[in-house]
């Protein structure tokens, strides 16, 4: 079961809606490291209850192994207080708090769930205070869709206008010692896009990435986790460092190096 201390291990966040019971059955036999079930944006105001009520039974019944979290509605909604009331106790991995902008929502909506909270960044002020919020938040997660609309960048022109947001995310998580993950990709039948997109937020330096499809889960896999020229190249760091700074293939290398190089190493040893 994943909990916090390895959460930096996830690659992969699969959000599905909460009110479709296919999709929920189908999840168990997925390889997502984490399964999100949606209570917000994916489910109609009047399909909000009987949603609560399905991933609540899901959550129950298990996910096949996986640990499973559930996005609430955003506070002040007419839906979180029951959110946060219908999921207390059931054995949540985690609780996923959208349009997070405030370290006091992230502690309520964790007192009243009692499981930790991922909080989604997605406003331009819960950028400005994504380190406050990471002190109270296991992790934080890039909502890169109503970021975008929030800061007034047009449909279609990449994400080149999300550069600081995201960055600003990482470096909150990082701060805080918590994990980062990356936005979704809207575009489904794009594998160049996807894998594009994975490379650019590995290289921002984002854990994993938030997927709203079953097809983008492989490559979101494979490109988050180290692949096999990294994990040789690693284990030929360790093995041929002797402490302080010293050359190594044709670059300087020091303690800092074989850390990095031992991480990596638990990741590909350790994906959940």
């Amino acid at each position: 079961m994943l909990n916090v201390s390895d959460l930096r291990l996830c690659r992969t966040l699969l959000f599905l809606p909460a009110s479709n019971p296919r999709a929920i059955e189908k999840a168990r036999g997925l390889d997502a490291d984490l399964i999100v079930l949606d209570l917000e944006d994916a489910v109609k105001a009047e399909s909000k209850q009987s949603a609560r009520e399905a991933a609540v039974a899901a959550v129950r019944e298990g996910m096949g192994g996986r640990p499973v979290a559930v996005r609430v509605n955003v506070p002040g909604s007419s839906w979180y207080e029951a959110d946060a009331a219908a999921l207390r106790g059931i054995g949540l991995s985690f609780a996923i708090l959208p349009k997070a902008e405030s370290e006091q929502q992230i502690r309520d909506l964790g007192e009243r769930v009692d499981a930790p909270v991922l909080a989604m960044i997605e406003t331009a002020r819960g950028v400005q205070v994504a380190a406050q919020v990471a002190r109270a938040a296991a992790g934080l997660v890039a909502g890169t869709n109503d970021l975008s609309a929030d800061l007034a960048i047009p449909a279609g022109s990449g994400r080149a206008g999300l550069a600081l947001g995201l960055q600003s995310v990482v470096l909150a998580a990082r701060a805080a010692g918590i994990a980062a993950f990356d936005g979704v990709c809207n575009r489904l039948e794009d594998d160049e896009g996807l894998a594009a997109e994975c490379r650019e937020g590995r290289a921002f330096g984002f854990d994993g990435k938030s997927l709203i499809h079953p097809s983008q889960i492989a490559t979101a896999n494979r490109i988050f986790g180290p692949n096999d020229n990294e994990i040789d190249a690693a284990q030929r760091l360790i093995a041929a460092a002797t402490g302080g700074a010293e050359r190594f293939e044709g670059r300087m290398i020091e303690s800092l190096h074989v850390e990095q190089a031992r991480a990596l190493l638990a990741r590909s040893r350790q994906q959940p």
